[in-house]
């Protein structure tokens, strides 16, 4: 049996405005961005905001919390 990982309505701009003030990536906004990853059906808009934030975590910007 597979369990559905659902993204909540307007998780991805709430994660990215997040990590933009604090320049931190919580668990949770992590767990937001791997349902936003697995979603096939992800706009285009968010799917590029996901890019984005783990752009960010690739140049050192953003810091991943433990």
């Amino acid at each position: 049996m597979l369990n559905t990982i659902q993204l909540l309505p307007g998780a991805i701009p709430a994660i990215l405005a997040d990590t933009a003030e604090t320049g931190v990536l919580t668990q949770s906004d992590r767990y937001g961005l791997l349902a936003a990853i697995l979603d096939e059906r992800l706009p285009d808009e968010e799917r590029r905001a996901v890019n984005r934030i783990l752009h960010a975590i690739n140049r050192g910007r953003v810091a991943v919390a433990a």
